[in-house]
């Protein structure tokens, strides 16, 4: 791991990530605003951030299975998707059946997992105009990492929330279940991604 990214960001600051060198978070004006834009009619329940979303493996299996088959494996190569609302549920099911059948890792950590997805999903589709975006998961020893690319060079912004607000949660949620993330700005877009330890969960 290169050393910009180790660790995770101090809690006594500002909400900030371990952004690539040459990168700083964005001001919300214009930029992305983390919002919960991959849950659009999802409840938000005010019990804190891992009440937002309940999540059923078994539900989604099938569904895993046949969007892996249309798309590819996103653990194999970076696997394009429309920039479509629904591509949301498309990305959080590719990350299921790759982090449950294709990794064996826990229900709990493919929970989080789709959920982190579905929120960098629904940033790229609402906030960057592009017409497709891609996503790509890679497995290192006792890591994981979820990367979603797209055409668009704004930062996203995370922003402090507080325990009532139903708006702004998307970077929020990632910054609080993931163990850390980033933004790396490439010749032309940039990929926002999050990592997860594996030896723990």
């Amino acid at each position: 791991m290169s050393p910009a990214h180790a660790g995770r960001p101090s809690r006594t600051g500002p909400f900030r990530a371990p952004f690539s060198p040459g990168t700083a978070p964005a001001p919300c004006p214009g930029g992305q605003d983390g919002g919960m834009a991959g849950l659009e009619g999802g409840q938000h329940p005010p019990g804190g951030v891992r009440a937002a979303v309940r999540w059923s493996p078994a539900v989604e299996d099938e569904h895993g299975l046949m969007a892996l088959e249309r798309y590819g494996n996103p653990a194999e190569r970076e696997v394009s998707l429309p920039s479509l609302p629904e591509s949301a549920a498309t990305a959080r099911r590719l990350a299921q059946v790759v982090v449950l059948r294709h990794w064996g890792l826990t229900p709990k950590l493919a929970e989080n997992a789709v959920l982190l997805v579905s929120e960098l999903v629904g940033n790229a589709v609402r906030h960057t105009g592009a017409r497709i975006f891609g996503l790509r998961l890679r497995r290192r020893p006792a890591w994981v990492r979820f990367e979603v690319r797209d055409p668009s060079r704004g930062l996203p912004c995370l922003m402090p929330v507080q325990e009532m607000d139903v708006s702004g949660r998307g970077l929020f949620l990632v910054d609080k279940l993931s163990d850390r993330w980033g933004v790396d700005l490439l010749a032309r877009g940039k990929t926002t991604w999050f990592e997860m330890r594996v030896a723990d969960r």
